[in-house]
């Protein structure tokens, strides 16, 4: 089975837009979104209604947990507090409540897969994964690990390669899964990457053959910018879409 997973859209409807069409040449089976399809963007509600339309299974993300009222956010700086109420303000109901029932966690055990929007280690704090000893916080759940844990969060295309007693970062490029070793890979952001590569980041897992492929696609930047200003969001959100930090 051929999986297209992505995360982080920040209400970014022309990126997602632009992904969605891109995994058209793919052959996907099946979708999983991985969280935060809200916050920052110029967008929330289209961009729900298409993630709810496409997606099997979509993971609860720290943003999506603000704006459905399930965590404080009061510690968040000014700016995403302000996009996190003015989202809130512009959801609709049907997508309010859908963002009220998502799940920290999803197992696929048929395929060994495991999905979440942070670490898998104390899943309801959205803690980051973006370097080696961030990930070898997981060692101690070794066992509980599917053979690959797909996360978000940090907007980063990031892989981690772990055996019981070590972890191993390597480049963010396509690669087979190997036994004898479990992975946590990074899927970076849709709507807002920052690494400094201003495409939206998409990814896909085949489940037959164990490859998992990193994409990237150009979209109408300008466009998803101008949405933000018009929003009346910070105009910081709109500007590093440019640059993708």
């Amino acid at each position: 089975m051929r999986l297209g997973i992505f995360s982080d859209t920040h209400a970014n409807y022309e990126a997602l837009s632009a992904v969605l069409e891109s995994y058209r040449h793919e052959r996907i089976d099946v979708y999983y979104c991985l969280g935060d399809t809200v916050g920052y963007g110029g967008s929330p509600n289209e961009c729900a209604d298409l993630v709810r339309k496409v997606a099997r299974k979509t993971i609860l993300g720290n943003h999506d947990a603000a704006v459905a009222g399930r965590m404080d956010y009061s510690y968040y700086y000014e700016a995403a507090r302000q996009a996190l109420d003015t989202h809130a303000a512009m959801l609709s109901p049907e997508n309010a409540a859908w963002l009220r029932s998502l799940t920290y966690q999803e197992k696929l055990t048929d395929i060994n897969v495991d999905l979440c929007h942070g670490s898998p280690v104390r899943l309801e704090e959205f803690e980051y994964i973006f370097a080696p000893e961030q990930a070898r916080e997981c060692l101690p759940m070794w066992n509980e690990l599917g053979h690959i844990t797909l996360i978000g969060h940090s907007h980063l295309c990031k892989v981690f390669a772990l055996t019981p007693t070590s972890v191993e970062e390597l480049p963010a490029v396509d690669f087979h899964l190997e036994q004898g070793r479990k992975y946590i890979v990074s899927v970076g952001s849709v709507g807002q990457p920052r690494d400094y590569d201003n495409r939206a980041s998409y990814t896909i897992y085949d489940s037959d053959t164990k490859r998992f492929e990193f994409k990237r696609v150009e979209y109408d930047i300008e466009t998803a910018a101008e949405k933000v200003l018009r929003a009346k969001l910070e105009r910081n959100f709109a500007h590093r879409l440019y640059i993708g930090v």
